[in-house]
């Protein structure tokens, strides 16, 4: 029997190779498959299925929160951590052969695979032409997103735009792009994707949107110091007549009841035993209450002296970010963790399974239009101007149990230098969205990696090198001269 090896695509999808006992008829089937309107929504149900399912655990239910959070000076490695692999990357010490970046860089380059073959030939469907557009758009729009993780995690990376069309390992076989190579593919896909609808009804809530192409491309432009196009981007969002706002209680952002709700720009979807995703639901709290009380959780603070108490009182952020007490759903009694434990993916009307939850991770939020919008301003001006003073202070006023456009001196900012806003940004920033996949990009972003994560004992190992990740070994191991390795690795 013939022996078909099956390449797993990861840009150059070299990494990953299973071999299946098989006689193949052809190379691909899809001659077969994209022929109705069905067929193209099946296509890009597979590209949305990218984000949240995964057999070793999801993209943006868990792989991409060890880079994002555990490798920076927010989050850690607690005693249930067995993975040493988890470990280095919460220590910052490790390197091209560490699997959660490997995973990472798979997980990303299946969805961006996905998204290739669905704009590739749902054109060839004889469907509904206006479906085949909005289609074609939601797929750039997860393409550009991924995109946008893939070249601020490792910089230049493969740029890969259509399927594969041959099994010859050395077709396969992608160069590094430029990071502004990658920039101008991510701010096209984004581009033609605002042309999206501003909203969907009954089962099609929770896909891109309009609103989503420009929120993304609002923090693009903020990532590329671009400061008038994210103004206009992050204005376009406030004022486009989406909707958009911000929930009066900041602990329904994460409440499953008000998932997809007015703040919600656009966020990854889980539902309870979501078949596929390695942590049964969204999220980081794979553990159940049972387990809170007798073992330190694998994802802990870092230092809790410089996260959890930097809340002044009043500021509701904080018990609905971390938890201190719950009620342990054995006894009845209230539960007093020996450290805050993380609480914002925990499902607190369902205590006794922790790891079973239907709670979305939010990719973009409105709060995070409006600092974006604040920042923006504040880098592109002399001096912090009255928008970008109401933008902030709109979440500030929220944090606090405010009304949220009601100015109120007790919780605004005012008479800031500029200096100060950029600083009084960062602390926002700090408080508003942690395990939300923010923190290495922010810290990265303002050049604050290096000086943050050092006040953390336990990851004195970071250094510059830090503010890039490897290019996983496994795949320059395939083509060495094509994928030259990131400084410090």
């Amino acid at each position: 029997m013939k022996k078909f090896i099956f390449l797993s695509i990861s840009a150059i999808l070299l990494a990953s190779c299973t071999d299946l006992d098989v006689t193949p008829t052809s190379f691909v089937t899809k001659e077969n498959f994209y022929n109705t309107d069905d067929d193209a929504i099946a296509s890009v149900t597979s590209v949305y299925a990218s984000l949240n399912i995964d057999t070793d655990q999801s993209l943006f239910g868990r792989n991409l929160y060890f880079l994002t959070d555990m490798g920076t000076d927010y989050a850690a490695a607690g005693v249930s951590a067995i993975n040493q692999n988890v470990r280095a990357i919460s220590a910052l010490s490790y390197d091209a052969n560490t699997d959660r970046i490997q995973v990472a860089w798979r997980q990303i380059y299946s969805g961006i695979n996905r998204a290739n073959v669905a704009i590739d030939n749902i054109p060839k469907v004889q469907g509904t032409e206006a479906l085949k557009t909005r289609l074609i758009n939601e797929s750039k729009f997860i393409r550009g997103l991924l995109y946008f993780h893939a070249v601020r995690l490792w910089g230049g990376v493969p740029l890969v735009l259509h399927e594969p069309t041959s099994l010859d390992i050395n077709a396969l076989k992608v160069n590094r792009s430029t990071v502004d190579e990658i920039y101008t593919q991510i701010i096209k896909d984004l581009t033609d994707a605002e042309a999206l609808p501003t909203t969907y009804t009954g089962t099609n809530v929770g896909r891109a949107t309009s609103g989503a192409a420009k929120a993304i491309l609002a923090k693009v432009y903020l990532t590329r110091k671009d400061w008038p196009n994210a103004i206009l981007k992050a204005k376009e969002v406030i004022n486009g007549g989406y909707g958009y706002g911000l929930f009066t209680n900041f602990s329904d952002i994460f409440n499953k009841a008000t998932k997809n709700g007015k703040e919600h720009i656009f966020s990854v979807q889980f539902e309870p035993n979501l078949a596929g995703n390695g942590s049964s639901g969204s999220t980081f709290m794979r553990t159940s209450f049972a387990g809170f009380t007798t073992v330190e959780p694998a994802d802990i603070i870092s230092d809790v002296s410089l996260f959890y108490d930097i809340y002044t009182t009043g500021d509701t952020r904080r018990d609905a970010t971390y938890a201190k007490q719950l009620p342990n759903p054995a006894t009845g009694l209230l539960y007093t963790f020996p450290k805050p434990i993380f609480r914002k993916y925990l499902d607190v009307t369902n205590l006794a399974n922790g790891s079973n939850v239907a709670i979305n991770f939010p990719i973009i939020r409105y709060a995070d239009i409006l600092i974006t919008l604040a920042e923006a301003i504040n880098e592109q001006e002399s001096t912090p101007t009255a928008e970008a003073y109401e933008a902030i202070n709109k979440v500030r006023r929220r944090a606090f149990g405010k009304p949220i456009d009601t100015p109120d001196a007790t919780v605004d900012l005012a008479l800031l230098t500029k200096a100060q806003f950029k600083e009084a940004i960062f602390t926002e920033r700090t408080k508003e969205f942690p395990q939300e996949g923010q923190r290495w990009f922010d810290l990265v972003r303002w050049g604050r990696l290096v000086s943050e994560v050092k006040k953390v004992p336990g990851k004195s190992a970071v250094s510059e090198r830090n503010n890039l990740y490897p290019i996983p070994q496994s795949e320059r191991d395939q083509n060495p001269d094509g994928l030259p390795q990131n400084d410090g690795y």
